[in-house]
């Protein structure tokens, strides 16, 4: 750990981050725009794509924002923090406070640890953090969407190319790319039920039909 970061600044940006990262703004979003709780509806779940199914695209993309944006702020302010302290110091307090701002999105505290599957707040982390990795991983998401037209497996591919983007392409420090490797890994844990169904090849198309379990 660089010397230059003291413990009080590392406390406040893992807690900082990981409370930004627990605002669950698709469930803000549904409730305030008379949609209920989100929780409650489709999958289930509060990320974006659930909240689409309420019919109400200004609601899922002000979900889609907000679960992005939050990883991103984290990452700006621990970045603020750090201009005058180095390039070492700087990328292991940016990744700190994305990677805990991805955690408190999966594992939120305010809805007893119950969250989403991490893939917006995934990308908006990254983009803040190592925008070429972001837009390679985002590129990634693109082609195997285009390819195979299946979401999930499109953001398991991305997550899974993200720390190699990092280390092998984009040479960031290594701090990013464990960044970039926590998240991959928690969007696995995330969408297990994706990925059994992927492996009976029962995962759902994009535009596709969707149930309450495949969702």
């Amino acid at each position: 750990m660089p010397e230059s970061l003291s413990p009080a600044l590392i406390a406040a940006a893992i807690v900082g981050g990981y409370l930004l990262g627990s605002i669950p703004f698709g469930l803000i979003a549904t409730k305030l725009g008379g949609q209920g709780d989100i929780r409650s509806i489709g999958s289930g779940n509060i990320g974006a794509t659930n909240v689409l199914r309420t019919g109400r695209k200004d609601l899922a993309a002000l979900t889609l924002l907000g679960d992005g944006g939050k990883g991103a702020v984290a990452v700006l302010l621990a970045w603020l923090a750090t201009r005058d302290k180095g390039v070492d110091a700087q990328a292991m307090l940016t990744a700190l406070a994305g990677g805990a701002a991805f955690l408190g999105h999966c594992f939120p505290v305010w809805l007893k640890f119950k969250g989403g599957k991490g893939v917006a707040t995934f990308f908006g982390t990254l983009l803040a953090a190592a925008w070429p990795v972001g837009i390679a991983a985002g590129a990634t998401w693109i082609l195997v969407a285009f390819l195979f037209r299946i979401s999930a497996l499109a953001g398991l591919v991305a997550a899974v190319m993200a720390p190699i983007y990092a280390v092998f392409v984009f040479d960031r420090p290594y701090a990013i790319a464990a960044m970039a490797l926590f998240m991959a890994v928690l969007i696995f844990v995330r969408h297990k039920e994706n990925i059994a169904r992927l492996l009976k090849g029962q995962e759902p198309r994009i535009g596709g039909k969707k149930d309450k379990e495949s969702a």
